[in-house]
């Protein structure tokens, strides 16, 4: 799927999406946001919350719409979930879109709450054409797994980073069979690998584009998302990035920092 270290080439939409999608989790601006679109960046994920991201991508002409590709979904709470259809519908009008590019139930903890209604309510949406394709988030290594392997969605949103690397056993090796997307977050582990972990030695440290750049190392990801705090970050990330794939000292320091950080934190991950 991947066609080069920049693009990747996913069937449901067309176009050749930037390896690089665009959360504005941490609230970036709107100038950040206008921003990556200039630069080229053409997923963006969202929320229904955020609000940045919602006013910039809905005043978006026709033309600048297509050449984009919409992420969001209902999402999965702890003692309840929203409604997969009537979240969709919500999030078209706040976007003012008629269809969403890809949409996910987000959160997903184990096997159980997927429920049938929900499975049945993304593949309508699907069949009738107002979603491309559809997919879900998790932390569960080996349901996703499981879930790549079935093709049972098109695109799975799984944590993956220098410190969180068990995707590589128990997700990656299933993606190829059916083809399945693979949207990687938490990059910089909650920043976790920018930090300089106690009784570190080494006076490196690595910075975001490190992480985004360890990330991309790998090609069964498809898409990497990076959630910058204002432009500042945005324009020194997407510059680090570009300089493409980490050198093999590089990624060797990466795996060392990572497995560090993994040791230091392990009951977190």
């Amino acid at each position: 799927m991947i066609k080069n270290y920049f693009q990747s080439s996913l069937k449901w939409f067309g176009n050749p999406v930037n390896r690089i999608g665009f959360s504005a989790t941490y609230r970036p601006g709107k100038e950040t946001i206008f921003k990556a679109l200039d630069e080229g960046i053409n997923f963006f994920f969202c929320f229904g919350i955020d609000t940045q991201m919602i006013k910039v991508l809905k005043g978006l002409s026709k033309t600048q719409r297509e050449q984009i590709i919409i992420a969001t979904g209902a999402y999965n709470y702890k003692y309840f979930s929203q409604d997969i259809i009537k979240t969709f519908y919500k999030r078209c009008k706040q976007l003012n879109v008629d269809y969403i590019d890809l949409f996910m139930f987000l959160g997903v903890l184990n096997e159980k709450e997927l429920k049938p209604n929900v499975i049945e309510s993304l593949i309508k949406l699907k069949e009738d054409g107002k979603i491309r394709s559809t997919g879900i988030s998790t932390h569960n290594r080996i349901l996703a797994g499981k879930l790549a392997a079935d093709g049972l969605f098109d695109i799975l949103m799984v944590r993956y980073n220098a410190a969180h690397r068990g995707a590589e056993k128990d997700i990656f090796p299933y993606v190829k069979k059916q083809n399945t997307g693979i949207i990687a977050y938490t990059a910089t582990c909650w920043r976790r690998l920018l930090k300089k972990p106690k009784k570190w030695q080494q006076k490196r440290i690595p910075i975001a584009g490190d992480c985004y750049r360890f990330v991309l190392s790998n090609e069964n990801v498809d898409i990497c998302l990076m959630a910058p705090r204002n432009i500042k970050e945005f324009n020194e990330n997407l510059g680090q990035i570009r300089k493409g794939k980490l050198s093999d000292e590089d990624f060797a320091f990466m795996l060392q920092f990572g497995d560090y950080v993994y040791e230091q934190k392990h009951w977190f991950m």
